[in-house]
């Protein structure tokens, strides 16, 4: 951060401050709330802020390559740094904005935060830009470097998604990454039908457009749906399109009377399970965090199915041996790397390591180990994430499977029968196949004469 405590207003000067925790080590979603709570901001200096910050995340390896030339082996503050990639942000994708203003407004902001040895500094830098222009990114003859420039994701990760599927189904795929994510809910329908829920949110001039992925789901515009009067009374949640399909797999008939959801903070999965079941059904909830539990217990509050829900602070690792309950259906929506949430959190892209995967399909592993020794004969385990690498996913799968002969591998269906023609029993969501995010599940059932 700048040497110099500064209270602004100024959403440039906010949006050079907030990258700089961030790089530090904070939430972009949670510093940018913070930010915006603190500050009285206009909409359109909060849609400015969130933009910028976002953006440069986005594309900071970019941002690094064009800028590397201009800067050279020169020591410059981090933040510094931060405040010349939001010029270059709003140079090369926010086309409205005039450069002359772009370069005003970026010298104010080194002023501001700087001294005036530092705006001379940026003066150059940005004149220097003007006058040479950025350097080709086609001029990298390394096609890995290349698309990992061009997309700003290590070059690890680009490794990793050309091996497993491909170059041109990754180009196809990192094209869509850094694309706006939309806002879909899921309906409530214990407590109001489709209809109901599009006219209540209608009355509130927000537009719902039925989902072409997921049942009872709609993509939500012309505002904040969680300030709205029908989020609040329960008849919605917020989620992903992709990440309600987890839940439509578990294929929970009324014959279903137990239910494990062995990693289920904040509760999304757990109160649409609720939804779906007998009256007579109970779904037990894990986390392994305490506060985790009381978001779930929050939701489930205000989805009213608080008396479907039981929720019990446990590290699913130990379900074999602290668990007496056998369960007809498991769902394990696996901690995971979370790649495919590039688009609602894109710094996850360099915060992760190819070691970190692999010690996250261990745990996976392990959870699955555990639970499923709690399965009921003819039971099923649902295994999901929302990463987009195999080796959490299909490796994982495939690893179970091996160890564990009781269960066998059943095709995963949901209720719009997507990807009705794949060759695989799997179901891998991708962020580029319906502008959700990424998601994989798998469906393991419990072969009959296997006892737990």
């Amino acid at each position: 951060m700048s040497d110099k405590r500064v209270y602004s207003d100024n959403p440039r000067v906010l949006a050079v401050q907030t990258l700089a925790k961030i790089k530090n080590g904070a939430y972009s979603n949670l510093q940018l709330n913070q930010v915006i709570k603190q500050h009285q901001l206009s909409e359109a200096d909060k849609r400015l802020l969130t933009t910028l910050v976002y953006g440069v995340i986005q594309h900071r390896l970019t941002f690094e390559y064009w800028l590397a030339p201009f800067i050279g082996d020169k020591k410059i503050n981090p933040w510094v740094r931060e405040l010349l990639y939001t010029a270059l942000f709003q140079m090369q994708y926010l086309n409205k904005i005039p450069q002359h203003a772009i370069f005003n407004e970026s010298i104010e902001v080194a002023k501001i935060l700087g001294h005036v040895g530092t705006a001379k500094f940026v003066t150059a830098i940005l004149h220097n830009i003007s006058r040479q222009g950025l350097p080709e990114i086609s001029a990298i003859t390394d096609p890995i470097l290349r698309l990992s420039i061009e997309a700003s994701l290590p070059v690890w990760l680009i490794e990793e998604l050309v091996t497993q599927n491909g170059e041109a189904a990754t180009r196809a795929l990192v094209a869509m990454i850094n694309d706006a994510p939309m806002q879909s809910i899921h309906v409530n329908t214990l407590l109001a039908s489709d209809d109901e829920v599009v006219a209540a949110l209608a009355a509130e001039n927000l537009t719902a457009v039925k989902s072409q992925v997921a049942d009872h789901a709609y993509i939500v515009s012309g505002g904040h749906v969680a300030s709205s009067t029908v989020y609040q009374k329960g008849w919605l949640t917020l989620q992903d399109e992709s990440a309600m399909l987890p839940v439509e797999s578990m294929v929970l008939t009324p014959a279903v009377k137990t239910i494990l959801d062995a990693a289920a903070a904040p509760g999304g999965k757990t109160t649409q399970i609720a939804q779906a079941i007998a009256a007579d059904a109970k779904i037990t909830a894990l986390d392994v965090h305490p506060h985790k539990i009381k978001l779930i217990e929050q939701n489930a509050a205000r989805m009213q199915v608080s008396d479907r829900i039981q929720t019990q602070v446990l590290d699913a690792r130990k379900v074999a041996s602290e668990m007496e309950t056998t369960f007809d259906r498991i769902l394990v929506d696996a901690p995971c790397s979370g790649f495919g949430l590039l688009r609602r959190k894109p710094e996850i892209r360099y915060d992760k390591t190819l070691a970190d995967v692999q010690n996250l399909a261990r745990l996976q592993g392990e959870i699955l180990d555990s639970v499923s020794q709690k399965v009921a004969e003819n039971g099923m385990i649902v295994y999901s994430t929302c990463t987009i690498l195999r080796q959490e996913n299909d490796d994982v799968v495939a690893q179970f499977l091996a160890n564990h002969p009781e269960f066998e591998l059943v095709k995963t269906v949901t209720s719009h029968q997507l990807k009705p023609d794949r060759h695989e029993a799997v179901l891998h969501i991708y962020p580029n196949d319906y502008h959700t995010d990424g998601f994989f599940v798998a469906t393991m059932k419990k072969k009959s004469g296997t006892p737990a």
